[in-house]
């Protein structure tokens, strides 16, 4: 799966582009509890055609309902209006939250754009297919927009003149190897929302790989870090336990401005990995502290799936900015439970004698 914006975008630009009408929903504040942050963003096509979440639902279908029934036959006239932007709040009420499914308290704002104009839409999706970060801002006094660079990732703001959202290309992330644990992983990447990459250049991985979704290379790994050029929507998860592959890619890696970069292993691999970083590719301990290992949240994890949610959750951990307690560190929770056991044994020799 793409990145949710980018699918919004692109699919109203090419119904805009085949003549249809639609419009593009923004969440711009909220009060309470939301089920959706604000920037988030849908469209609607005259003819029903709906994609992305405002709501996670409800609201959805009352935009459906008010601006396309004229063309599901039942002649009572609702039709995408045209005109400037306007704004709609759904949750006002306590009667209202409840039949908008609402949580307990929760008001959203929306700001609804009327047939947005499709070059442009075109020009936007274009920029963030090429991994470009944009601002767009909207004109509120006649829907007028305008594209521009953006450097860091902006909040969203609005006033009474205007609109600027800021959008970003998708999320990477670079797998180093292609066995069973970079297909589950790979899977769950991708309903997560990145672009998936895969590189293994041993035949007989790449000949079982089974997720098309996911881009497969063939290059050495050093060389695809390179090319794959990772930053900060980028993470590079090394998973062939083989060195001459993993460090390689590693070394690379920490080379960037990757908001992730890890590889799996024991304890004793890890530590034996840093060694080796530091004894033949000259990297310093400071350097290899942005290097995580052994990689995902401790939850007792033994099979391929199991692991790879591990990975998974803190990956998406760090990408949303929590900081997990030391606890779940797969290291820290297993130091923990062998003192633990170790302390069981000690007491059971004790009793025992």
């Amino acid at each position: 799966m793409e990145n949710l914006d980018v699918m919004v975008l692109r699919t109203l630009r090419d119904w805009r582009m085949a003549g249809k009408r639609g419009l593009l929903a923004t969440v711009v504040r909220t009060w309470g509890s939301s089920p959706r942050p604000v920037g988030s963003i849908m469209a609607l096509a005259e003819d029903g055609g709906v994609v992305g979440s405002v709501s996670g639902g409800c609201i959805e279908d009352d935009l459906i309902d008010r601006h396309t029934r004229a063309y599901a036959g039942n002649g009572t006239g609702g039709t995408i209006p045209s005109g400037p932007p306007s704004f709609v709040k759904y949750g006002v009420t306590a009667d209202e939250a409840h039949r908008f499914g609402l949580p307990c308290g929760g008001t959203l704002e929306l700001l609804l754009e009327f047939d947005p104009e499709a070059a442009q839409l075109a020009a936007l999706v274009e920029a963030l297919e090429a991994g470009r970060l944009v601002r767009r801002t909207v004109r509120l006094a006649d829907g007028a927009a305008i594209l521009a660079h953006a450097l860091a990732p902006q909040e969203l703001r609005v006033d009474g003149r205007e609109l600027a959202n800021t959008f970003g290309p998708e999320y990477r992330m670079l797998l180093i190897g292609a066995g069973q644990l970079a297909e589950y992983l790979a899977t769950m990447a991708l309903f997560s929302g990145f672009a998936v990459t895969v590189c293994d250049p041993r035949e007989e991985y790449r000949g079982a790989w089974s997720v098309p979704a996911a881009r497969l290379v063939s290059d050495m790994p050093d060389d695809v870090v390179t090319a794959f050029r990772p930053d900060r929507r980028s993470c590079v998860v090394a998973l062939t336990h083989d060195p001459k592959l993993d460090d390689l890619a590693l070394m690379e890696a920490l080379r960037t401005e990757a908001f992730y970069v890890g590889a799996i292993g024991s304890r004793r691999n890890n530590e034996s990995r840093h060694q080796r970083m530091i004894e033949h590719f000259g990297l310093t301990a400071a350097e290899l502290q942005r290097l995580r290992g052994p990689i995902g949240v401790y939850i007792g994890s033994k099979t391929p799936p199991e692991i790879a949610v591990s990975i998974m959750a803190e990956v998406l951990a760090v990408k949303n900015g929590v900081v997990l307690p030391r606890d779940m560190e797969v290291a820290q929770a297993k130091n923990q439970r062998a003192v633990v056991a170790n302390e069981v044994e000690v007491v059971c020799g004790v009793v025992g004698r």
